[in-house]
């Protein structure tokens, strides 16, 4: 990167954060800490009103803005998209600030541009149909939001599908909420969990009763809400698949996934799992294509459950039948 492209670099950097550290600049730059020096007295040198904290960083100063940017027709017509992808899954506040927010963005454009971007919009479909409103969650985000601006723990009902011997269980949870995550086609709410004194990641269609309680909490620094758990998942398994069902398992994947692999003999996949329980669904709707090779206990469910399959629809054909034979009788 040049000197020229840095300087406007550095600059976005710190329009965009409240205070922004040295040594983060240099490592964001890939440069030296004596670089951003120079590069940051060059700035002040032009007339851009930097201030210096000690022991924070760097900042500017409050009412200075850099100039309208100029867009490609693929940056705007992102940018275009992003506003229609967020609109879908807020609530109808947040739907209104992103069609408010397209519009400001189309109306700076040349029309040139916008001839670009209207043509590149026709050409590009995203199909969604987890809109939010459709499922219930809409109320809750709303609550969850506030409560997360406010700093305030809440109370609720919670579905646990995989509980300690996994079984399904309600149970009234308290937890600080931290933020919210939209992963695949639903919403979690990223929490402390007073219960289980860790962080939870809870899905909002599973949540129920929730009631925000007058008690303040401090959000922890360098928080990282990414959804993990990896270190609560002890059970490891593994299946191989048949060559001819890779593709498909590659295209419908398991949440607990961790590796993949092809052989001589087919994919072997690896998991990790809390609870067998949890991954038998997705194993059973392979049928015969899959073969379990450990551990030995989630073979033996695997066996008891197609066992019972198979018996529960033997017992149905037996009662259609007599049905039958009673009515043409």
């Amino acid at each position: 990167m040049n000197r020229t492209d840095r300087l406007l670099g550095l600059l976005l950097e710190l329009q965009r954060n409240r205070t922004t550290r040295a040594e983060d600049l240099a490592a964001k730059f890939s440069t030296s800490k004596r670089t951003i020096y120079r590069d940051i007295q060059a700035l002040s040198e032009t007339g851009v009103p930097i201030a210096s904290l000690p022991g924070h960083g760097y900042s500017l100063m409050d009412g200075y803005f850099l100039p309208p940017l100029t867009f490609t027709s693929e940056e705007a017509t992102m940018l275009l998209f992003g506003s229609g992808l967020i609109a879908t899954h807020f609530d109808a506040q947040y739907r209104q600030a992103a069609h408010s927010a397209a519009n400001k963005i189309e109306a700076v454009f040349s029309s040139k541009l916008r001839d670009e971007v209207k043509n590149l919009k026709e050409s590009i479909h995203v199909v969604n149909y987890d809109a939010v409103g459709c499922n219930g969650t809409a109320e809750l985000l709303r609550q969850i939001r506030g409560a997360i601006l406010a700093r305030k723990t809440v109370r609720f009902r919670y579905h646990t599908r995989y509980a300690t011997h996994g079984t399904s269980e309600i149970n009234t949870r308290e937890a600080n909420p931290y933020g919210l995550i939209h992963a695949g086609t639903a919403w979690y709410l990223a929490a402390h969990c007073h219960l289980r004194q860790s962080m939870r990641h809870f899905r909002l269609e599973r949540i129920a009763d929730l009631e925000v309680l007058d008690k303040q909490f401090v959000r922890p620094p360098n928080l990282c809400m990414k959804p993990g758990g990896e270190e609560q998942r002890s059970i490891t398994v593994r299946a191989l698949f048949e060559p001819d069902t890779a593709p498909w398992v590659r295209e419908s994947p398991s949440y607990y996934i961790t590796s993949m692999e092809d052989t001589a003999c087919g994919l072997l996949v690896t998991l990790t799992v809390r609870f067998e329980s949890q991954i038998l669904p997705w194993l059973l709707g392979w049928g015969a294509k899959v073969h379990v090779l450990e551990p030995e206990s989630l073979r033996r469910l695997l066996a008891t459950e197609a066992a019972a399959i198979l018996e529960k629809h033997s017992a149905a054909d037996i009662t259609l039948s007599r049905r039958s034979s009673t009515l043409v009788s």
